[in-house]
């Protein structure tokens, strides 16, 4: 269950992410976020686990997940080859 519940809560930190994260090199698209979003949410929940702020069980709530995912699309957006023209 915990793997379902970090894919929905990662669903619901990147839309927010999306929303927060200045920028025009933002990924296009609803599913596109989504993904990096869920990216963003198992880094944190990894990122968590390995700083011992969640137990091997836990994952990371809306707020580390949104954390994980503005961290996932400023790299995104910072990778070469992805700036618009």
């Amino acid at each position: 269950m915990g793997f379902i519940w970090t894919i929905l809560i990662g669903f619901v930190a990147g839309v927010i992410a999306k929303f927060v994260t200045p920028g025009a090199n933002e990924p296009s698209g609803f599913i596109l976020t989504t993904i990096l979003g869920i990216v963003g949410a198992f880094v944190a929940t990894w990122l968590g686990q390995a700083l011992g702020w969640y137990s091997a069980e836990g994952g990371a709530g809306l707020i580390g997940a949104v954390i994980g995912a503005v961290i996932v699309l400023l790299i995104w957006g910072a990778l070469p080859g992805r700036r618009n023209s």
